[in-house]
């Protein structure tokens, strides 16, 4: 593949000060994952944004946490043999093959996915609804949400109110997978709804008896 170029040169001496460093001090461990496979206790689905790394955020090692990344960490609806595979797939896996005890929807602050779908339904992002933007595509399964909360909070507050119903919105969206949903009633897996306020470094957990977000 001609346009494929060799790595930048800061991220190979990155590499080679971790493969001399935090490699080189926990060699056995990275030997032992290699050997005896991935068992991690918690799925995490979380927004592609740079600025969220839970790994750092829960201080987790290699080997701990199953992780997917998309846009606005959504979750579709299930729907074989629909247009959205990759997150479904990951969530099987989890669930199916990994038998993950916790599956945890982290939503956070400023999520520009968030963002674009507020412009998109309200009107003023006509790029992101002209059927041929990804990312448009991929918000639609927001837009139930932004129906929901459109007119119950102020301009101010509709981001913040929205990336909280982007994890609901998930969460809701999990149940309906059958193996998911079996696995929450057999009592062998447990979902969490999270947000993360990335500037002041909080987060609120989901609170499905008060339907709020509580701070940890």
């Amino acid at each position: 593949m001609e346009h494929a170029k060799p790595l930048p040169s800061y991220l190979v001496q990155r590499f080679h000060g971790w493969q001399k460093t935090t490699y080189t001090d926990n060699q056995s461990w990275y030997r032992r994952l290699a050997d005896e496979g991935q068992h991690p206790r918690a799925m995490v689905i979380s927004c592609c944004d740079s600025r969220v790394h839970v790994t750092s955020i829960f201080g987790a090692d290699q080997g701990e946490f199953f992780i997917h990344r998309n846009i606005a960490n959504l979750v579709p609806p299930y729907e074989p043999g629909g247009d959205y595979h990759g997150t479904s797939a990951a969530v099987e896996f989890a669930v199916g093959a990994l038998k993950v005890a916790h599956l945890i929807i982290m939503g956070h602050s400023n999520c520009g996915g968030v963002k674009g779908c507020i412009d998109m339904c309200s009107g003023n992002a006509p790029e992101l609804s002209d059927g041929t933007s990804f990312v448009g595509k991929w918000m639609e399964l927001l837009r139930p949400g932004y129906d929901r909360v459109k007119d119950t909070a102020d301009p101010a507050t509709l981001q913040r109110t929205l990336e909280k119903e982007a994890v609901v919105t998930s969460l809701t969206n999990l149940m309906t997978f059958p193996f998911v949903r079996d696995a929450v009633e057999s009592g062998r897996l447990s979902l969490h709804g999270l947000w993360h306020e990335i500037g002041d470094g909080a987060l609120e957990c989901y609170n499905p008896d008060r339907g709020t977000f509580e701070t940890v």
